[in-house]
């Protein structure tokens, strides 16, 4: 039976510290977790024993946390690193990579994110070489490129596999161009999307970089895994056709075609026979949304008996980060984000193809 990996967890905040090691007390690989709240406290831990994982705040006083893995990267080479902090600053993120931390993360504030969290500190402390990238052993690219994404971040992505090396640009959240070899625009996308392993570093942004790239990264990553299923299933012709997804059939799917239409940022449709059943792509917590679209939907209609005023057809609703539009057809209802700097006209002109894709 193989020995528990220990983990060190250094914060000078006790409170975090508490409730950090309570979250990693539920990784599969159940490690012995000890912790610190000042970088000279965890060097003498680490001169101590063998550990297999540090993760470290930033801001800490007299010793911060960039100094401290400065150090670690010197004296304990192959002990991998993590940084767990609440700075949000591109310049922080490519220092700690350039130091040679394994991962930077936020700290998490949604349910998603603690567990992508949780998934990517359970593959750093995976003994085995597998699959996967430099510190998220168990996600691919879509993953990484979804955190970038929906953290609004503005970066460049630079993956290598083997001799071949990639660069993806994202500006405050949307994809905005790649690049490997003699490829650019969605062609290299797709190309890197196709790698299954490799390094990866978050460099700065380039603002400079010409946006060829227009679609929303939603459609962009669905659309391009449509297309890796299509080519693993001609690769593999004895597959179970029947496990793969309609798009890898040759099923037409409405979600699919919706998703990747100019602007979109989510899709929710769900159907009048069971309220919670539901149809998904780029929403974070399906459930409290159809909840809320229900009840939404619900009192607009009972507004609109009141007053005479017809059959609801469909809820424009304009919002600060993004625009949303909800309709409902027979008991079955849809909500469609769109992102804010998508003109009027064009909404409503997508929307309108959008409500007749839903119909059809």
């Amino acid at each position: 039976m193989s020995p528990r990996p220990k983990l060190l967890l250094l914060d000078d905040q006790p409170d975090d510290l508490t409730m950090y090691r309570k979250l990693l007390s539920r990784l599969p690989s159940q490690p012995e977790i000890y912790t610190a709240t000042t970088g000279a406290r965890a060097l003498r831990l680490l001169e101590s024993e063998p550990f297999s994982l540090l993760i470290s705040d930033l801001r800490m006083p007299k010793m911060d946390g960039l100094q401290v893995l400065t150090i670690v990267k010197r004296r304990f080479a192959h002990l991998r690193t993590a940084v767990l902090t609440s700075v949000v600053d591109e310049q922080f993120r490519t220092r700690a990579y350039a130091i040679g931390v394994d991962l930077f993360l936020e700290k998490p504030a949604t349910s998603q994110e603690i567990a992508f969290l949780l998934d990517c500190i359970e593959g750093l402390l995976d003994r085995e070489e597998g699959g996967g990238f430099r510190g998220v052993q168990s996600k691919n690219l879509v993953d990484i490129i979804q955190l970038e994404c929906l953290s609004r971040s503005s970066s460049t992505l630079r993956i290598v596999q083997g001799l071949a090396e990639g660069r993806i640009w994202i500006r405050d959240g949307d994809i905005i161009d790649a690049e490997t070899g003699d490829l650019a625009a969605e062609t290299a996308f797709r190309r890197i999307l196709s790698w299954k392993s490799g390094n990866f570093e978050v460099l700065p942004a380039d603002e400079a970089r010409a946006r060829t790239i227009q679609g929303s990264y939603q459609g962009l990553l669905l659309e391009t895994a449509h297309a890796l299923d299509e080519a693993q299933a001609r690769e593999d012709p004895v597959a179970d056709r029947a496990e793969l997804p309609p798009e890898a059939r040759g099923v037409r799917s409405p979600l699919g075609e919706i998703a990747r239409m100019d602007g979109v940022e989510f899709v929710l449709a769900a159907t009048a026979k069971d309220k919670q059943e539901c149809k998904v792509w780029g929403v974070e917590n399906p459930e409290q949304m159809v909840s809320w679209m229900r009840e939404t939907l619900h009192r607009f209609r009972a507004l609109g008996e009141s007053l005479e005023a017809g059959q609801l057809n469909r809820i424009d609703s304009l919002g600060f980060e993004r625009e949303m539009v909800l309709a409902e057809r027979g008991g079955d209802a849809l909500c469609v984000g769109f992102h804010k700097t998508l003109e009027r006209e064009t909404l409503r002109r997508n929307m309108k193809t959008i409500l007749a894709t839903w119909a059809s």
